[in-house]
């Protein structure tokens, strides 16, 4: 696992074997980004990574200059390997928040430009971050939110529903505040 582009890029991230999570492929990060980079403006973006596992895509948006950028993990080794990979990539913009994503979302009080979702493909329920976060108030105005899902699931029937992009086995719906 590397950081694409910025400030980090082509720095390897070398989680210990005891991780257990599933981090979204450098082929689709890749492409996700470049999507991403004709869309927003980076540096004007306060950024929420929910289910952030390795940390992966809140490296990625740290080191392309996001304003901030929040990583909500519930589990503790993960979270605690967040927060040192930050720390050691001199990251200071990289907020570790060790939570459920569920009862975050109902709790924050901040409001963001990007909010990024990458639930386990076999956490029962995952959808139900997509009317948390687009009937909150946890987007600004003109806010993306993306869901990261497999291809068995389809959410083009969504009112906010904006595009959706597919790179292999990764899907990413896009909705739009």
């Amino acid at each position: 696992m590397r950081i694409i582009s910025g400030q980090y890029k082509g720095r390897a991230i070398n989680p210990p074997k005891n991780l257990r999570a599933r981090p979204t492929t450098d082929f689709a990060k890749e492409n996700l980004f470049n999507v991403l980079q004709n869309m927003v403006d980076f540096e004007e973006c306060d950024v929420l990574d929910l289910f952030a596992g390795t940390g992966s895509i809140s490296y990625e948006f740290a080191s392309r200059g996001v304003r901030s950028v929040t990583s909500v993990e519930i589990n503790a080794v993960h979270h605690n390997f967040i927060r040192r990979t930050a720390q050691e990539l001199g990251i200071r913009n990289l907020y570790a928040v060790k939570a459920n994503a569920f009862l975050y979302l109902k709790s924050c009080a901040k409001q963001f430009d990007l909010i990024f979702s990458d639930a386990p493909y076999d956490l029962e329920h995952s959808e139900e971050i997509i009317p948390l976060v687009l009937e909150g108030d946890l987007l600004r105005e003109g806010g993306i939110f993306i869901f990261e899902h497999s291809k068995e699931k389809n959410f083009s029937d969504h009112p906010l529903f904006w595009q959706l992009r597919s790179y292999g086995s990764v899907q990413f719906s896009f909705f739009k505040k």
